[in-house]
């Protein structure tokens, strides 16, 4: 054999162990995504089935095939409950080989997940549940906290309202961990800002029938009745408020976590005038309608929420990480997403801090009159912009470990 013939040999030789060694990188050769949420209960139309299709087309557009990366999709129904949701996620890290856990809504349940996914040093990004304690003081190396938090919801409804005169309060609040630090943080900026709480009752979580703490809330007198829940919680509220008349007597009714399938649920004739904060809405730009409506298509004709667009495009920067750190070692996959910076067409570009929160511009909403409606999902229009640096809490402030 010739010598030039060895050369090439030996060079195509090298190029294959150096290709063999980064897929060894790879356990079992595959990058295994769960999707972990409520897929049949009153957080189903914020996440359910439509984050399973988020994270699906995030592997589409990223190209996993193309660049020779499988990428498998998984998903389960953790029905609210903290003890079902450890139990699929420890199977799925144990015998299952998933890698990472996306959106997980219900702050109860992404707790646990958070502590599960540590122990196991794999990777949680989380969109869908809101305790701003996933980034303070149970910040995890393992976790990245994505889309909205109780410190963001807080500060952009709560400090808004009250500085248009909404001093005093009342909250209805769903009784369980997100309900909870979504009351103590609007709580918190409603006093800083001069307001006052007059009041405050735990609602039964999930809740049917509200109607004996709305009449307190209608009793108390306070402007604003701060609504501490989500989904489903949030429609029935809303609707039984209106059946009491208790907009029309004069007080006013503040959504802390509300999503556009909520205002879908509602119609506009109840929900306008609604005012609350969202980090996504689908008619912001070219790229956000051009990818909505890509969405709907496949999701039969419904529009994303923002936690499908944060399902979305997290699995589109965790892959480029995965892609750019040659390991899906979930310790070090969530070290390289906070040192990549996000670029997506949904949230623009951003970055993840070191306590693992991922920060974007954020927006405040008002809800359409019917006659402002252009057609079907046209909901919102935009009261006012939070740059990322303002829109989450500093990162001096949260207790997280991480944070030196």
């Amino acid at each position: 054999m010739k010598l030039g013939a060895k050369k090439l040999l030996a060079t195509a030789a090298a190029a294959m162990l150096t290709a063999g060694a980064a897929q060894a990188q790879i356990s079992d050769g595959v990058v295994k995504i769960g999707v972990l949420n409520d897929m049949s209960g009153l957080y189903a139309d914020i996440g359910g089935p439509g984050s399973v299709l988020a994270a699906r087309m995030a592997v589409e557009d990223f190209g996993a095939d193309k660049k020779g990366m499988k990428v498998e999709v998984v998903s389960a129904d953790h029905q609210n409950k903290p003890d079902v949701g450890s139990t699929v996620a420890r199977t799925w890290y144990d015998v299952e080989k998933v890698d990472a856990i996306f959106d997980v809504p219900t702050s109860s349940v992404a707790l646990a997940i958070n502590q599960i996914t540590k122990e196991k040093g794999k990777a949680f990004i989380n969109t869908g549940a809101a305790t701003s304690d996933l980034t303070g003081k149970q910040c995890s190396p393992n976790t990245v906290h994505w889309l909205y938090d109780t410190w963001m919801l807080a500060n952009g409804t709560g400090s808004a309202i009250v500085k248009t005169g909404g001093d005093t309060w009342f909250f209805l609040t769903a009784d369980y961990a997100f309900g909870h630090a979504l009351e103590r943080d609007t709580e918190a900026v409603v006093t800083k800002n001069g307001g006052k709480v007059l009041g405050k009752v735990r609602t039964p979580f999930p809740g049917s029938d509200f109607s004996s703490f709305l009449l307190q809330a209608q009793a108390s007198r306070a402007k604003i009745i701060g609504l501490a829940n989500a989904g489903g919680d949030t429609i029935n509220s809303i609707k039984q408020a209106a059946e009491f008349g208790i907009t029309k007597g004069g007080q006013n009714l503040a959504g802390l976590l509300v999503f556009i399938t909520d205002i879908h649920g509602l119609g506009l004739n109840t929900a306008q005038g609604l005012i609350f904060t969202e980090a996504f809405y689908w008619d912001m730009n070219d790229q956000t309608r051009a990818w909505a409506k890509r969405f709907a298509d496949r999701n039969g004709g419904k529009y994303p929420t923002s936690d499908h667009a944060g399902v979305y495009a997290s699995v589109l920067h965790y892959l480029k990480a995965v892609e750019a750190g040659k390991t899906d070692d979930g310790t070090k996959v969530v070290a390289k997403m906070k040192e990549l910076p996000t670029d997506d067409p949904l949230f623009g570009k951003g970055v993840i801090r070191a306590d693992g929160r991922k920060t974007h511009p954020v927006y405040l909403f008002e809800v359409k009159k019917p006659a402002e409606s252009k057609g079907p999902w046209d909901y919102y229009k935009v009261r006012a912009t939070i740059p990322a640096d303002q829109a989450f809490r500093p990162l001096k402030d949260g207790e997280c470990s991480l944070v030196k």
